[in-house]
């Protein structure tokens, strides 16, 4: 029988890449049938990328502030260039990604980056602390934890979703409910919702790789 096609993964973050490191850890225990084979970051500061240097993954910093000083007076242009030139990159990239994880990645993709990537065929995923059609946006886990606080909601969850142009509002792939508990701070929510996240990232990413399988 022959062995199933290794898939390519390129990672977006922002901050601590935890997440990556789930996937990172994943692939080398071949939990998944695939690579991290480029990580891009939009912080200069973010130890995601000690993270991938650390496992010989290439990385690119793609930052949005020399767009918006080349653009001051619109920030509309500036976005979408930086999107499209974002895109360019993915494309550009040997090997190409299968598919595209946003873990952690603070920023959002326009049509600009999505319709090319997606016309490539090329998939993209998101990670997002909250339920489906719950706390889009920044700030989900704040946001759950005071509306708990305020009696509006018993729990909150982590979602694996597919990215289109509204935000996080795309298909979702698997998501966990978490319940809320009385006694526990904000740092301890967050605490508890990351370690969730780790596992959740990968069942994504492997449900998605089964998709294209299929």
């Amino acid at each position: 029988m022959m062995p199933e096609p290794q898939f390519n993964l390129a990672v977006f973050i922002s901050g601590n890449g935890s997440n990556l490191q789930a996937l990172i850890d994943a692939c080398a225990s071949s939990a998944l049938n695939a690579k991290v084979t480029h990580v891009i970051s939009n912080k200069k500061a973010a130890y995601g990328l000690e993270r991938a240097k650390k496992a010989s993954i290439p990385t690119t910093y793609h930052n949005l502030v020399s767009y918006k000083k080349k653009h001051s007076e619109d920030t509309q242009t500036a976005r979408t260039e930086y999107d499209a030139d974002l895109a360019k990159l993915i494309l550009d990239l040997n090997p190409r990604p299968d598919v595209i994880v946003c873990a952690g990645w603070m920023h959002i993709l326009t049509l600009a980056f999505l319709n090319p990537i997606v016309e490539a065929n090329i998939k993209i995923i998101n990670l997002h602390p909250a339920l489906p059609g719950e706390f889009a946006g920044a700030g989900a886990i704040e946001r759950a934890f005071e509306a708990f606080r305020k009696g509006e909601i018993k729990r909150t969850g982590v979602m694996i979703h597919e990215v289109i142009a509204e935000v996080d509002a795309g298909a979702t792939i698997v998501a966990q409910e978490i319940p809320l508990k009385e006694e526990e701070t904000l740092e301890e929510l967050e605490e508890r919702i990351h370690k969730i996240e780790h596992g959740l990232i990968v069942e994504g990413v492997r449900r998605t790789l089964a998709q294209i399988i299929r």
